[in-house]
């Protein structure tokens, strides 16, 4: 325990902790309607699905801000390899994040047609990324961000799992 370091968050800790909370925000429209039905009543799914792809660019930016900061933190060096590797999981995520974002408007819609939405299931594949980003950048050197970005990225990756499986049942049960 005693390589157990508690720090103050850094701008870019709290950008991408705020990147967590709009991703987060973002999956939550289906996934209340879905695994938790009574919120249909409080139209809190229709608020959110109505701002989702304002939401999800908005995480974007958020998690750009973050990947950028710590690049000049850290003197991400483009012509060694260990950079890359030290860096792999934030590129990837940020990498789908910026297609995600750069097609979340209406042309792209109508453009992509059905492969838009085909796309999109790429967000689910973020919330393992996540969780997986989280727990192995800030092992052994958490703020008090780490454990809220830790219980937010399991806790929608764990809904997320609960809504598939409500969804297969019910699928199952139709046949």
């Amino acid at each position: 325990m005693e390589n157990f370091i508690i720090n103050t968050p850094n701008l870019a800790s709290y950008l991408g902790f705020l990147a967590l909370c709009a991703y987060i925000l973002s999956l939550l429209p289906t996934i209340l309607r879905i695994v938790f039905p009574a919120t249909k009543k409080t139209n809190l799914p229709k608020i959110l699905l109505k701002y989702r792809r304002q939401i999800g660019v908005m995480s974007f930016v958020f998690g750009a801000g973050h990947g950028i900061l710590l690049f000049m933190k850290r003197n991400f060096d483009v012509f060694d390899i260990e950079s890359y590797h030290l860096y792999l999981q934030g590129i990837i995520i940020l990498a789908i994040f910026a297609v995600l974002a750069v097609t979340s408007n209406n042309w792209s819609i109508k453009k992509l047609k059905k492969d838009w939405k085909k796309l999109h299931y790429l967000t689910y594949t973020l919330m393992f990324l996540l969780t997986w980003h989280i727990s192995d950048k800030m092992f052994g050197h958490w703020s008090y961000l780490t454990p809220l970005g830790i219980i937010g990225s399991v806790g929608i990756t764990i809904l997320f799992l609960i809504r598939k499986w409500i969804e297969y049942k019910k699928k199952k049960a139709a046949v």
